[in-house]
This record gives structure tokens, C-alpha cells and sequence, in this order.
């Protein structure tokens, strides 16, 4: 994990913009109606990202482009379907940043998430901003981090649920600072904000379109920012980088994925409806609404992040002990 993740995704994508100008050199178009599958409920990162690539996959594929949820089993069973479909293109994968995660938790999977996808594009990032309650006395994340060192395990976070992309910030973070914290789980990132609100856990990492509103209304102080940049929506608040913990860059992403064995051509006209997308301006200004940031990585440069991530991610899931459960 090095402060260089989002940076090289958006120099790819400068680099690359003439691709979604101009249509893929290869005159591939899938032979019906594409299916993106989300392996989550409606409303989350991933959903709201394969809802903004829609339309223009449509337009740039020649074919009709729907959202299809298929949530359950931690993300596993949507991704399934996706990876059980035939590489023609006409299925799809928009899954979260469990694609790292999910291989060291769930075990007895009947695929292998390293050999089961062909990456075509590191689509979005959402970064995440550490938040407490108004009055809490912590008030700096070196507050927070020095009550934890002093009262071990005392501190308590909640997160959208075990192995979801603010537990891994959370624990990430605690195994930086060698601290011991309390971990409580909630079904979203709804009521995981809202017990960070009530005083029910102490902080917590939540989206910036969740929580900003609340810190701009005095209800929430922002104490860092888990991105290697800081938010626009934010910008006086640090990076936990900034911080002391330089490399430090943790987020919730999303991707898109074809099944192995997806042919060149489709891959390449497939990214070029990404960066498509991406470049339309009323999905840049939802985007940043939601303060999230638009990268359209190469495919390349997608299954590189994906290798380091995993291998990253398999060590914080062993030492930090996370589980599905």
C-alpha cells in the first residue's frame, strides 16, 4: 500500500483519455443485452457505481446495459454467478474492495477470485473520513491513538459489518499505530454512522457522502481522511498519511470484471466504455457529490493493484484475525 494507488490511477487516466473519446480500435460489441452484476444490495459504492456506467455501456456496447443485484454470502454469491457466466461479454462483474478481502475469509469457495476474473477496470474510489461525536474529547487522531495506547482495547469503532472496506481502514490503521481496539459491526453504514452519532462506539470511518453533511452541520468532527489526498469536500482535515503514517491509503473501490477468459477486444472496448462513462459530465458531477473520485485504470494497471492489494490484505486479515462472521 503506498500513497502512489490513486495517484498512478489518475494518471492513467489522463493518459489514456483519447480511449474514451474515440471508439476501441477492435469492433467487438457483445451479442445481446449486458448484465452487471453487483453482489450487494441497492444503494451501496458498487451499486451506485455500475448505475452511472450503464447508460453510456449501452451507447458505447451497442447492447442495452442492466444493474442486476445478486446480493448474500459476504459478496461471494453474486460474484459467482459472475464468474460462472460465459466470456462473452454479456456478463459482468461491478464488485467493492472484498475482491482482496474475501479470498482470506471465506473459505470451501467454489472459485478461485484470483483466476475466476479478467480485470478490465479500477473504476471508482471512496474515500473515507474518521469521524467522532461532536463533543468527544477526542479531538485529534493523536487523541485518539494515545488513549488507545494508554487504555488498550477500551476505544470502541463501529464499521458496516466484519471485513467491510471501514473495518479494514480501522484495522489497517490500529495495526500501524500497534494499538488494540474494539470492533462493532453493524448491518450498514447507516446505522454503523448513526452509533458513532449517539455515543454508542467512539469513532468510526464512514463515506464522505454520509458523514461530510454532519461534520459541515457540527454533529460530527472529521479527525483524517484514509485516501493518500485529501476530499475537496473537506480540505482542512489531514490524511492519516499526513499524520504519521506515511503509505497509509485505504478505501472503499470498485471494479469492473469480466469472467476468465473474456477475449482481448471485448476487454478493450469494455475499459474504453469505462473511461466513457467516466468522462460524461453528469457522472463527474454525481461523483463529486458523493466525493468520490473517478480513476478508469487500464487493465493492466487494474491487475497489478489487484495483486499487491490481495497480497496486502492477506497479511492484515491473519494478523488482525478478521473473519466473516
Amino acid at each position: 500500500m503506498t500513497p502512489s494507488r490513486i495517484t498512478l490511477g489518475r494518471r492513467a487516466l489522463i493518459a489514456g483519455a483519447a480511449m474514451a473519446a474515440a471508439p476501441a480500435r477492435a469492433q467487438w460489441a457483445p451479442p445481446r443485452q449486458v448484465r452487471l452484476v453487483v453482489p450487494f444490495t441497492p444503494g451501496g459504492g458498487a451499486d451506485t457505481t455500475a448505475r452511472l456506467l450503464a447508460p453510456t455501456f449501452g451507447s458505447v456496447l451497442g447492447q442495452p446495459a442492466v444493474v442486476e443485484n445478486r446480493p448474500g454470502g459476504g459478496g461471494t454469491i453474486g460474484a459467482q454467478e459472475a464468474a460462472r457466466a460465459a466470456p462473452d461479454g454479456t456478463t459482468l462483474l461491478v464488485d467493492a474492495a472484498n475482491q482482496a478481502v474475501a479470498p482470506f475469509i471465506f473459505r470451501n469457495l467454489a472459485f478461485d477470485y484470483a483466476t475466476a476474473f479478467t480485470p478490465i477496470s479500477r473504476v471508482t474510489v471512496y474515500p473515507l473520513i474518521l469521524v467522532v461525536k461532536a463533543d468527544s474529547r477526542l479531538a485529534s487522531l493523536e487523541a485518539l491513538l494515545a488513549r488507545a495506547r494508554a487504555e488498550p482495547g477500551r476505544l470502541s469503532y463501529s464499521s458496516s459489518g466484519n471485513a467491510i472496506s471501514n473495518h479494514i481502514a480501522t484495522a489497517l490503521l490500529a495495526s500501524r499505530a500497534k494499538v488494540e481496539l474494539t470492533h462493532a459491526p453493524y448491518r450498514g453504514g447507516g446505522p454503523a454512522l448513526q452509533a458513532v452519532l449517539a455515543g454508542d462506539v467512539d469513532f468510526g470511518f464512514a463515506t464522505v457522502a454520509s458523514a461530510a453533511a454532519l461534520v459541515q452541520q457540527g454533529q460530527l468532527r472529521a479527525l483524517a481522511v484514509s485516501t493518500a489526498a485529501r476530499v475537496a469536500t473537506l480540505p482542512d482535515v489531514p490524511t492519516v498519511a499526513e499524520l504519521g503514517f506515511p503509505g497509509y491509503d485505504q478505501a472503499e473501490w470498485n471494479g469492473v470484471y469480466g469472467p476468465a477468459g473474456l477475449p482481448a477486444e471485448a476487454v478493450a472496448r469494455i475499459h474504453a466504455a469505462c473511461r466513457a462513462a467516466l468522462a460524461d459530465a453528469g457522472v463527474q458531477q454525481r461523483l463529486a457529490t458523493l466525493g468520490a473520485i473517478g480513476l478508469g485504470t487500464d487493465p493492466a494497471h487494474f491487475a497489478a493493484f489487484l495483486k499487491a492489494e490481495r497480497a496486502a490484505m492477506e497479511v492484515l486479515v491473519r494478523d488482525a484475525r478478521i473473519t466473516a462472521d
